[in-house]
């Protein structure tokens, strides 16, 4: 250990701050809010590719987790649905309900 390893290490812990609360306030801004507050956070080292990497172990307190909804989960496109139902024939006695004698 040289006589220069805490200075280096203070200069990036200070970068690795002012990163998280850079990305931090950014999505505060984006949320229309004055105050960084611990889902900001979450959402800022989540979205980061590099901070994510660094931070995958770690749980925020009151972070919550990303917004995603799984692709298969989501309707399918009205076209596709249109297309279906097209393919389909539909007969006129099938719809119409049976008389009693």
């Amino acid at each position: 250990m040289g006589i220069g390893a805490p200075i280096y290490m203070a200069a990036v812990l200070e970068y690795l701050a002012a990163e998280v609360l850079e990305l931090a306030g950014n999505a505060a801004r984006d949320n229309k809010k004055s105050r960084i507050i611990p889902r900001h956070v979450q959402l800022a080292i989540r979205n980061d590719d590099e901070l994510g990497k660094l931070l995958h172990g770690v749980t925020i307190a009151s972070g919550g987790v990303l917004p995603n909804i799984n692709p298969v989960l989501l309707p399918k496109k009205s076209s596709a649905s249109n297309e279906s139902q097209d393919k389909v024939p539909k007969s006129p006695k099938a719809s119409k309900s049976p008389k009693k004698a």
